[in-house]
């Protein structure tokens, strides 16, 4: 966003990391202009001049949020030797955002709950980044398939839709407080709807064996 006017007196990039950690502890209802400021260390005025408005602040915040903190989650999901494993470290990353933030929980989750008409903006910005997500989950399970440690006839629409739904109830539980050990737990159930690939058979043991 180009800023017309003076140059800016502050940092910009460190103002829009502060207003982060805003919106993820208060969310977007919660936050206030005066949690921004004080937070960013500005007046009203400057905070209009640099990011518009707490609409357009927030979206910024979200971009920074999946570029620096949602990342990780990714790096580990796609970076896995199997779609199991990057699953399983997905989650694991999940729950170590959802517990690293005093209030707990993740900010494309909680950012904005209640879709009010005065909200539906943002609220949308998160649903769209929340699609973003359990696409690329698909997209890492079809390469499972692929790759052949994952059926063939794996749904890759539910599971996908499964596990996204997991990462959002590990954001609000961590949100009302359950401990990194209670959340940890629910990894291994949630491992057991992954099916396995059947096991391949070598050439040789294939044979027919000869006749006596």
């Amino acid at each position: 966003m180009s800023v017309r006017g003076r140059p800016l007196s502050f940092d910009r990039g460190q103002a829009l990391k502060r207003a982060m950690e805003v919106f993820w502890s208060k969310g977007y209802e919660g936050a206030q202009l005066v949690d921004l400021t004080t937070a960013m260390g500005i007046n009203p005025p400057s905070f209009y001049a640099a990011f518009g408005n707490k609409k357009a602040a927030f979206c910024e915040a979200v971009d920074l949020y999946i570029e620096t903190v949602g990342c990780k989650s990714a790096h580990a999901l796609n970076t896995a030797k199997t779609a199991r494993a990057g699953l399983k470290a997905m989650l694991k990353c999940t729950i170590d955002i959802a517990t690293s933030n005093e209030s707990g929980g993740c900010l494309i989750v909680l950012g904005v709950v209640n879709n009010f008409p005065e909200n539906h903006e943002v609220w949308t910005y998160l649903k769209n980044a929340r699609r973003d997500t359990l696409a690329m989950i698909r997209t890492r399970l079809e390469q499972g398939v692929m790759e052949g440690d994952l059926p063939a006839d794996t749904d890759v629409t539910v599971l996908a839709s499964y596990f996204l739904g997991l990462t959002q109830t590990i954001s609000f539980q961590a949100r009302d407080g359950v401990s990194r050990t209670a959340l940890t737990r629910l990894i291994e159930p949630a491992m057991a709807a992954i099916p396995f690939a059947p096991p391949v058979t070598s050439s040789r043991s294939a044979k027919t064996p000869p006749k006596r």
